[in-house]
């Protein structure tokens, strides 16, 4: 086996640890980016460094934002009564892209998964209902079709169903056009729009 230098090794191994990408991956774009214009490396390298120092996580719906509050629940047009549940923040994203949708996100941070020793406290479901426990709303419950994804959303409905509350709490979950087990980043489009259309109360 050949012996690289040393700071192409350590960067082959920093990108294997990116999901996604394995050893063979990670070598070709260590030999790519060893062959390109150091500008564009230096520009790359600083906007890694930037998502760190300057994106923040919004303390409405725990998104990413440029301020403590993202562009989403900032915006007065937005139905602040009809609150779509993702898993992650690119779940997010690629429902924004269908457009259409005129309500605002809570974004979990995951989903409940013993195996991975991810529970309800290690998501955010508590901010949730203190989010909504004083409002009428629509809460569409957009987790991915997967086991995790399934056990999160009944997880949910069942604290929305016991929460002693003045308010009318109508729960809704995604509708069929994601097959069991699908990601909804890797959705097409006219898929995502049909599942949101197709949403139904659980």
């Amino acid at each position: 086996m050949a012996k690289l230098p040393r700071a192409v090794t350590e960067l082959v191994n920093n990108l294997e640890r990116l999901p996604g990408i394995g050893p063979k991956s990670a070598t070709r774009l260590a030999f790519y980016l060893l062959t390109t214009p150091e500008e564009y490396v230096a520009g790359l390298a600083d906007s890694i460094v930037k998502i760190k120092s300057q994106v923040k996580i919004c303390q409405k719906c725990w998104s990413v934002a440029e301020d403590d509050i993202c562009e989403i629940c900032q915006d007065k047009a937005r139905d602040k009564n009809l609150i779509c549940v993702v898993e992650r923040v690119i779940d997010m994203v690629a429902l924004e892209n269908v457009g259409g949708y005129n309500g605002v996100y809570h974004v979990l941070g995951g989903a409940i998964n013993p195996l991975e020793h991810v529970g309800p406290e290690d998501l955010k479901i508590g901010e949730l209902i203190d989010r909504i426990r004083d409002e009428d709303t629509e809460i569409i419950l957009a987790t991915n079709s997967t086991m995790e994804g399934e056990a999160t959303a009944l997880y949910i409905k069942k604290k929305l169903e016991n929460l002693n509350s003045k308010s009318q709490i109508k729960i809704t979950r995604i509708g069929s056009g994601l097959p069991i087990g699908a990601d909804l980043e890797y959705a097409d489009q006219a898929t995502l729009a049909r599942a949101m259309e197709g949403r139904r109360e659980i």
